[in-house]
């Protein structure tokens, strides 16, 4: 009798073919996103899509700045990018953090690259443009703590009588922090938590606040009536998810990191010891209101600050505009830094 073959079947869940799926290429739900720029998921995988091209330090000759990358910290991979421009004497140096919500953005984005080159030639200065850590995988205050582990890095390269290259022409009693946006919360923090240890035999002379990202629960007039085109770099609901990303677990935009004149933050505001401050402001940007308050609250403190209001112009328009208006401005602005950090 010929034996009958049976044909055996087995019967799959619809839905494992999707599970693999996800398992290979997905991390779940995303969770938070801001368009082209992060995508933070459920397991906490995060995406940051390069829309903003990434360059090595090489410049042309022509400009007449050395560019290099040097590591700091190779433990947090924090590393700083120098800009030195040809003089004849040593020169302030100017530790700079750049923007990005604390949760995107690099020392070696072109954009920065380019600005920073011609800050450095125009204001007559050193910069130590710092790539710290970002949110969410380290949110603040890491950001912070990587700009105190870059002051007191100088402070060992200056103890040490350094002979890097950078080093010949620096200053190191005439050191000032700055940063754009996020990254000028980060030098006015850095700055906060330097004034009860200072960095000898680094002197730290103040700080350039370049439109500084600050946020509160109560929104600003500008925060709520200023109208942002769909290219912006910053809008409202950007700027409230860069600060669920930011802060530590459980906190709101009233955290003294993210409003400094919140109830508790202003009565630190005055007993603290402030550098001299300069605050540049754009006309059309959210955060102008907040930017005003704030160096009004420096001054009512009694704190030197001055600031400076730029028309026309929206947030971080000095690395992300190439209109005319833009570039006329950032020379006003570039203006405004080199006599700030030689008066």
């Amino acid at each position: 009798m010929r034996r009958r073959r049976m044909a055996t079947t087995i019967a799959l869940d619809p839905s494992f073919s999707l599970q693999i799926g996800r398992g290979l290429n997905q991390h779940g739900a995303v969770i938070e996103e801001i368009e082209g720029l992060i995508k933070v998921y459920k397991d906490g995988h995060v995406e940051r899509p390069q829309i903003v091209p990434y360059v090595s330090s090489a410049l042309p000759p022509e400009l007449g700045v050395t560019s290099k990358d040097l590591v700091i910290d190779k433990f947090t991979n924090v590393w700083a990018r120098f800009y030195v421009p040809k003089s004849n004497q040593k020169l302030p140096l100017v530790v700079y953090f750049h923007g990005g919500g604390f949760c995107v953005g690099s020392a070696a984005w072109g954009c920065y690259h380019e600005f920073l080159a011609k800050l450095a030639v125009k204001a007559s200065c050193l910069i130590m443009s710092v790539n710290y850590r970002l949110a969410p995988e380290n949110p603040l205050p890491a950001a912070y703590e990587d700009g105190i582990k870059c002051l007191m890095w100088l402070k060992q390269e200056a103890l040490n009588g350094s002979s890097e290259w950078w080093s010949k022409q620096c200053n190191f009693s005439s050191v000032f922090l700055a940063g754009d946006s996020a990254g000028a919360n980060i030098a006015h923090n850095v700055a906060i938590r330097l004034c009860s240890n200072n960095p000898h035999p680094l002197t730290v002379k103040g700080s350039i606040l370049i439109q500084p990202f600050y946020g509160g629960e109560a929104r600003t007039n500008s925060e709520k009536n200023m109208v942002q085109s769909p290219r912006s770099a910053l809008s409202l609901a950007t700027s409230d998810t860069y600060w669920r990303l930011a802060l530590p677990c459980g906190t709101n935009r009233d955290h003294p990191w993210c409003n400094p004149l919140g109830k508790v933050s202003a009565k630190i505001l005055e007993e603290m010891r402030v550098l001299p401050t300069l605050v540049c402001i754009s006309e059309m940007d959210i955060l102008k209101d907040r930017n005003l308050e704030f160096s009004a609250a420096l001054g009512k403190a009694g704190k030197k600050v001055e600031y400076e209001l730029y028309k026309g112009v929206g947030h971080a328009f000095q690395v992300l505009s190439k209109s005319q208006l833009s570039q006329t401005r950032t020379n006003e602005m570039i203006a405004h830094v080199k006599a700030f950090i030689y008066q």
